[in-house]
């Protein structure tokens, strides 16, 4: 217990070594939105999770799949018997039988639902028993059976059903993973913007805290002539403490959204020096007009969104399953057609007078096994059976609660359809007019932006000529340092309102050239 608190001990002060190392370098690592994004793509951890789910499914299918490979089957059994003979008419002393016994078979189904099984079933028979005809024997006989069930299991739909459902299941985890994969470039665009927004809003707070300096400076000269009462630095000085105590809140801000930024993208699998760097954002809001109507982006939802078409998908499976569940309450009546051809060969034995019963043998005609095998595969002799069989289990005739529970799931999966659609509806109004609102609010906010700079130009020249107080002066100082964040923050809102409507209309992955074959393999 003592050696582990040890070495988890060094190891928590190894990366405090390590951190405190690359601050002192000032390891920077300057990156773009794109930049991030592919990033998190290859590290985040959430996304290297999902990824592993059609690859799951993947081999779902192929397990379904193997229901049409044919069966393959192979026996061989010998056989080794001695017992006492009870009399002189079967053997001298005991009675000694050796049987080989062998076996292949191959068993294929059908897309109908039936199966063919071909069968070489085969033996050899030795023994030392008298009045034999034929010793030793061989015996070969070719079947080929056919069944195919004519109500309950019958059809492709029946006999595939299971690979349907795998392959449907396969592209919902592929469209699932699709949309944990634009949740997460949603998510990265948001805390980059947002880390941009908390540093652009620290220098802002820095040149608002360098203005109440250069007046509190100004103040102060004043005051050493004469020209102004020292009450003025005061409220300079207030002034000063107040914008100071803003630039450490956005200090910590900074830091915090860097650190949101550096686990999405997972910087500490990517080696101690990045993990500890400082990231610099290459790009910078802007606000581009984007035209785009209700109707429109409603389109492009129904056509791209990822999580309809795996909900549209398992609700193909619901009626599937609706089907088979129906077509378990049907009565199991099933054809069954069978064909052999048998062979027979061995060592012919030669009684005198042709009388077995003389004991007395006078020659033999050898035969061989592959004899056998030529009269069941040249099909000698023709035997044939057809028949049906009728099952009717009392479970499928008094229990129908698989039946009732499929038509429950399927009519659950379709409220749930309707309920998307109704949440996807309200979710492109809302982000259609948020882009519409934010755009207005860019322009409303850079006019106001640019007439706090005016006004506070204007108050600056009737300070100097004494028209004006400090108070007046510090007063648009906060206006305008308030109009540059609030235009700063209606940028970086204008663009995760873009990139939630691209997540709304489901084509983030097709602005930015992204495929998910590439991840997820085809």
């Amino acid at each position: 217990m003592f050696k582990r608190s040890i070495g988890t001990l060094f190891l928590i002060c190894m990366i405090l070594t390590a951190g405190m190392q690359a601050q002192e370098k000032g390891k920077t690592l300057s990156l773009s939105l794109e930049d991030c994004i592919l990033r998190a793509m290859e590290n985040n951890l959430g996304l290297a999770i999902n990824v592993l789910d059609p690859e799951l499914s993947d081999i779902a299918l192929n397990r379904a799949q193997e229901i049409f490979l044919p069966q393959l089957t192979f026996s061989y059994n010998k056989r080794d018997t001695e017992q006492a003979s009870y009399s002189w008419l079967d053997a001298a002393n005991q009675v000694n039988t050796v049987t080989d016994n062998y076996s292949a078979r191959m068993t294929q189904m059908i897309p109908t639902g039936g199966n063919f099984t071909l069968t070489l079933d085969g033996y050899k028979t030795d023994t030392n028993r008298s009045f034999q005809t034929i010793n030793p024997r061989y015996g070969n006989t070719l079947t080929l059976n056919f069944s195919q069930p004519l109500l309950r299991n019958f059809g492709f739909k029946m006999a595939k059903r299971e690979i349907i459902i795998a392959n449907n299941n396969l592209d919902i985890s592929r469209k699932q993973f699709e949309t944990d994969l634009i949740n997460t470039i949603y998510s990265v665009e948001e805390a980059y913007w947002n880390y941009v927004y908390n540093i652009e809003m620290l220098k802002v707070r820095g040149q608002s805290l360098q203005l109440a300096k250069d007046l509190l400076a100004k103040n102060k000269r004043a005051v050493e002539v004469g020209t102004l009462a020292p009450i003025e630095i005061l409220s300079a000085e207030s002034e000063v403490a107040t914008r100071q105590a803003d630039i450490l809140q956005s200090e910590a801000l900074v830091k915090n959204s860097e650190d949101q930024l550096k686990a999405l993208i997972n910087l500490q699998e990517q080696g101690e020096e990045l993990a500890f760097a400082r990231i610099i954002p290459k790009d910078q809001p802007t606000y581009e007009k984007k035209e785009i109507t209700f109707d429109e982006a409603l389109l492009e939802a129904l056509a791209n969104r990822a999580d309809l078409e795996a909900t549209r998908l398992d609700l193909q499976n619901r009626e599937l399953n609706l089907d088979f569940a129906k077509n378990q309450l049907l009565p199991d009546l099933s054809l069954n057609a069978s064909y052999w051809s048998p062979g027979v060969s061995g060592n012919r034995i030669l009684y005198l007078n042709n009388n077995p019963l003389s004991g007395v043998i006078i020659g033999t005609i050898p035969g061989s096994g592959s004899d056998a095998f030529k009269d069941a595969f040249g099909l000698k002799y023709n035997n044939l059976n057809i028949g049906l069989t009728l099952a009717i289990p009392l479970s499928s005739v008094f229990s129908r609660a698989d039946y009732a529970q499929a038509r429950v799931n399927l009519e659950q999966t379709r409220l749930r359809l309707k309920n998307q659609e109704q949440q996807m509806f309200v979710e492109i109004k809302t982000s259609v007019r948020s882009v519409q609102t934010d755009y207005m609010r860019v322009q409303a906010y850079k006019v106001a932006r640019e007439l706090a700079e005016r006004k506070l130009e204007a108050e600056e020249e009737k300070l100097k000529v004494g028209l004006t107080t400090n108070y007046f002066v510090l007063l648009n100082q906060r206006e305008l340092r308030n109009a540059q964040v609030m235009e700063l923050r209606s940028i970086i809102d204008y663009n995760l309102s873009l990139a939630g409507l691209n997540r709304a209309i489901g084509i983030t992955l097709k602005s930015k050239k992204i495929k998910v074959s590439d991840l997820i393999g085809n």
